[in-house]
């Protein structure tokens, strides 16, 4: 399977989530994939910043993979507020320590923004062939739609970390709060989507007995993930009360390995843009939608993860990485 993941890595950054890199992980380690373009996008991190977190991890295992860095803002919503919450949250819960043992990313020198031109180039040269993983705000995504209108029926797949509709003390998530236009374009795009929404990933969970467990193997990707996760885990575990850490964004390429560890429906999916609900994501009846969808689209449907089954999601990311 030829992927392209768009994500917003931040392994070895105090503060910052790292279930991206976990994605990019099982990608690399999964034979059954071929990663072909890893493109970062500012949310959890600032895409210069998610840029050099995936080139340092690309260094480290000796891979050769294409990594192009995207937009640093949303279309419209103001960004500042969403860095303050995102880069400096660990300051502000006195939780930096955590990362005292912890290696940053090498820095990596700062590229023009070409996400959306590398990653539209290469679906629509290919069209049915390339599958598109979005794990962060979906403004590249988007970009690329717009520069190439033949991209949403050109991409095979295109598979989404985003969304949240009934999670306890979450009305939006970060994904598409951050760029709620950009997620309206690609959901309505009639692009063949499935949505994987933090219903479904705060099913899972990863524990420090997993990190234990990964540490006894020998080889460079183990050791990244258990010597980035764990600083997270412990904040995680400070600050939202769990066991462990959410591993939200690596059930996205979990899926594209095995689909039967997974429940699914569909349904008709968009984002609210005004008001007090503005970036909240919400079902719709086709027929009585009130936003102005390009009539050249065909909207259809999209598959959205329910539930999965977490032992075995778990088990195919030792059984890949261990054996990396």
């Amino acid at each position: 399977m030829r992927l392209i993941i768009d994500c917003d890595p931040g392994n070895g950054i105090a503060g910052a989530n790292v279930d991206d890199g976990l994605a990019l992980a099982l990608a690399i380690a999964a034979p059954q994939i071929s990663l072909e373009l890893i493109s970062t996008v500012s949310g959890n991190t600032p895409s210069e910043i998610g840029y050099s977190v995936a080139k340092s991890l690309l260094q480290k295992l000796g891979e050769n993979i294409p990594v192009l860095r995207g937009a640093s803002q949303g279309f419209l919503e103001p960004m500042n507020i969403w860095r303050e919450k995102l880069d400096y949250g660990v300051d502000q819960n006195g939780l930096r320590d955590l990362w005292e043992y912890v290696a940053p990313p090498k820095q990596f020198p700062i590229v023009a923004p070409s996400a959306s031109q590398g990653m539209g180039e290469l679906v629509c040269r290919n069209p049915g062939e390339v599958t598109l993983v979005a794990i962060g705000p979906l403004t590249n995504v988007a970009h690329a739609m717009q520069l190439y209108p033949e991209f949403a029926k050109s991409v095979a797949e295109i598979v989404i970390m985003g969304g949240v509709f009934n999670v306890p003390g979450y009305q939006k998530d970060t994904n598409f709060g951050i760029d709620p236009e950009a997620a309206h374009l690609v959901l309505t795009s009639g692009a063949n989507i499935t949505l994987v929404p933090m219903d479904v990933t705060t099913q899972t969970q990863m524990l420090h007995s997993d990190l234990d467990y990964l540490s006894t193997f020998n080889n460079p990707l183990c050791k990244f993930l258990v010597d980035t996760i764990r600083p997270w885990m412990n904040y995680s575990i400070k600050t939202r009360g769990l066991e462990g850490c959410w591993i939200h964004d690596a059930l996205t390429v979990a899926w594209l390995i095995d689909r039967t560890i997974v429940t699914s429906t569909q349904n008709y999916v968009d984002v609210v843009l005004e008001g007090a609900d503005r970036g909240m994501t919400c079902f719709y009846e086709p027929e009585s939608a009130s936003f102005n969808i390009n009539v050249s689209n065909k909207i259809n449907p999209i598959t959205i993860l329910n539930t999965v089954e977490s032992d075995r999601f778990l088990s195919m990311i030792f059984h890949y990485i261990q054996n990396y």
